[in-house]
């Protein structure tokens, strides 16, 4: 699938609520996916909702979610439970003339759909690497593989990005004309993510050199 492919909602993946700031091509998707590091996944457990943090790789419109075979949220949604997948990227505070006008630049992608287990052992090993890459490009090549007993711990989700949208705000605040005029400062304060400098193992032995795949993620 390309990506100039438009997404295709659904009940669920439609947006109601400030439906303008919708995007509709597959390649704002994979761009907020993509620039990601963290997501957040949503599942209903024993009567109640859960959602919590997890790694996870996009190849292609499958998105790999992993973590351990013990984790309950990820038992349940591999016997069938539909699940709920965010990832947010908070660009900006909007500061506006009136309290009730502020608000936060961002671009927000949310999937819906009920995960496969990932039980192929070739599968399995391209999501191990998809998962690698996704967080430290280079890393899969440049390191040891997964041991059979370190795979056997590890449970492995496919979510197909079949069912998503795309939510994304840019700009200066929207105030009222009537508060125009206030004397207060209106705008935004942007807001980003900085890489620091590499911090090595302290029993990696003295003038190991940083690798460049670490190095060009501070580019």
């Amino acid at each position: 699938m390309t990506t100039s492919t438009p997404l295709s909602p659904t009940p669920r993946s439609t947006l109601r609520r400030l439906s303008d700031r919708a995007r509709t091509d597959r390649a704002d998707l994979y761009a907020v996916l993509d620039a990601g590091l963290v997501g957040h996944l949503g599942i209903v457990l024993g009567g109640a909702p859960v959602v919590l943090p997890t790694g996870y790789g996009r190849d292609g419109d499958t998105l790999y979610l992993h973590g351990s075979t013990g984790a309950a949220t990820l038992r349940a949604a591999a016997d069938g439970s539909p699940v709920c997948f965010t990832v947010t990227h908070l660009d900006g505070i909007v500061y506006a003339r009136s309290a009730m006008h502020h608000s936060m630049n961002y671009r927000c992608a949310v999937v819906h759909g009920t995960p496969r287990p990932v039980t192929d052992p070739d599968e399995r090993l391209r999501a191990f690497a998809v998962l690698t890459e996704h967080l430290a490009p280079g890393s899969w090549a440049a390191t040891r593989q997964p041991s059979r007993k370190e795979a056997a711990a590890t449970a492995v989700l496919a979510l197909d990005l079949t069912e998503a949208s795309v939510k994304v705000r840019t700009g200066p605040p929207g105030d009222d004309e009537a508060d125009l005029a206030l004397p207060v400062w209106a705008g935004v304060l942007p807001l980003r993510t900085v890489v620091g400098e590499p911090e090595p193992c302290p029993l990696l032995p003295e003038g190991t050199p940083v690798p460049d795949r670490v190095l060009s993620r501070r580019a």
